[in-house]
């Protein structure tokens, strides 16, 4: 084989392989969640509206079956996303529609409100510090920011509600808890892992994989920004 004819071949392969690798990176941005951004526009001194809810299935994508969690956006739409840009130093009013069932807690600490206002939540209303999970309907979820000190247990539906809802987005008039809570965002920017602690990963080990460790279900990031 002469030489113009491995050039040709070398040339051909690098082109396929760069060609692989733009096809690989372009599917992964197309996958990769969106960030909703809380902060741009945002009036210095005034509190941030973040608006969630958690499902027992997101009931589409790749994983339909998987819990999940999923972000109004400013503009009022539902996203499956877990990854927001927040104003720092800003007081953040969080709302969660609460559709999935509960279940008792494998550590009953888990149960307790703690770095946020008051260090108490509003559960349908109704203001409370701690969820006995072992008593009533359990506790589904938690929005936990360790590096904040932020944990909020989500108390559970009633798993024999007859409106029970099954694929997200899940509407008001199906059977859900509301949970209200106010934190803080740290006056310096920076990047903030949160996620739930409770096993929901159902048919993995101990119900720690799947959702528990992905992005835009059970996991997320807060980025604090100026």
């Amino acid at each position: 084989m002469g030489r113009g004819a491995r050039l040709g071949i070398a040339s051909s392969l690098f082109a396929t392989a760069v060609g692989l690798i733009v096809f690989v990176s372009m599917a992964f941005l197309r996958t990769n969640p969106p960030t909703l951004d809380f902060a741009s526009g945002h009036t210095a001194g005034k509190p941030v509206d973040l608006t969630l809810q958690t499902v027992g299935a997101i009931g589409f994508g790749p994983h339909p079956d998987w819990v999940s969690y999923l972000t109004k956006s400013p503009e009022g739409q539902w996203v499956h996303t877990t990854l927001w840009d927040l104003p720092a130093g800003t007081r953040i009013d969080v709302t969660i529609d609460e559709y999935d069932s509960g279940s008792p807690l494998r550590n009953p600490e888990i149960g307790q409100i703690y770095g946020v206002s008051g260090n108490a939540a509003l559960v349908n209303g109704k203001k409370v510090s701690l969820i006995n999970a072992t008593e009533g309907n359990g506790v589904a979820h938690t929005f936990s920011i360790p590096e904040l000190g932020v944990n909020v247990p989500l108390y559970g539906v009633d798993s024999n509600a007859k409106n029970f809802c099954n694929s997200a987005p899940c509407s008001l008039s199906e059977a859900h808890n509301v949970i209200q809570f106010s934190f803080m965002t740290p006056k310096d920017t920076g990047q903030f892992p949160w996620q739930c602690f409770v096993p929901c990963g159902a048919g993995y080990f101990y119900g720690n994989g799947g959702p528990m460790q992905t992005t835009s279900y059970m996991d997320g990031f807060v980025k604090v920004v100026d």
